[in-house]
């Protein structure tokens, strides 16, 4: 059998991980088998066992890459030139924003029950929140020095806004016509100006 390429080897990752997106949102990653990713990608399970040991790796990849798109826009924030109170409304906004996608939703869901039984999911969903939540907190301090905000325990607050906007997701899964995100999002805005120092 030819090997192929890096770049298609890439190709055949993205396409298993792509499908896999697809069916969380479907029918959530708990019930997910590996025969419904391989046939919603039209690859083998060769294939999927090319690139993952089992399907825990898969919902791995799948972390990683959420992972990787709040870093990137972590990066894009910092090299702004706005104030520490205002970066850290635009990424819990940004945050928000990414809660209106169903897969990635269901898999936090899911990600939050796996945990409770597997420390290694613990371990990796530990390390993604800690890093959001790090950040926020080097914002917020940022912010009160400045005098932006009213004089605020930065990793207290940095970590409501973490569990506030993973929450909002746990609880859109739980009742999707609960609240609507728009007015989440302006409801946060309230709150951030609530204790913002007066100009």
């Amino acid at each position: 059998m030819p090997k192929i390429g890096d770049e298609a080897r890439e190709e055949r990752k993205a396409q298993l991980t792509d499908a896999a997106w697809r069916c969380v949102a479907e029918r959530g990653y708990r019930s997910l088998t590996v025969d419904d990713i391989c046939r919603e990608a039209g690859l083998s399970k060769g294939a999927f066992y090319t690139y993952f040991r089992q399907k825990q790796d898969l919902l791995f990849a799948l972390l990683d890459e959420e992972s990787a798109r709040v870093e990137a826009m972590i990066a894009e924030l910092t090299q702004t030139r706005t104030s520490g109170i205002e970066r850290t409304r635009r990424l819990v906004q940004e945050v928000l924003a990414r809660a209106e996608d169903p897969a990635l939703v269901q898999l936090r869901a899911d990600l939050w029950a796996e945990m409770q039984a597997d420390e290694s999911v613990r371990a990796r969903l530990v390390e993604a929140v800690g890093t959001r939540r790090r950040l926020f907190a080097s914002w917020i301090t940022e912010a009160v020095s400045e005098g932006e905000l009213v004089d605020v325990p930065a990793n207290a607050f940095a970590s409501i806004l973490v569990a506030l906007t993973d929450g909002l997701m746990l609880h859109h899964a739980l009742d999707p016509s609960a609240f609507r995100w728009s007015n989440v999002r302006r409801a946060l805005d309230v709150l951030l100006a609530g204790i913002s120092e007066p100009r």
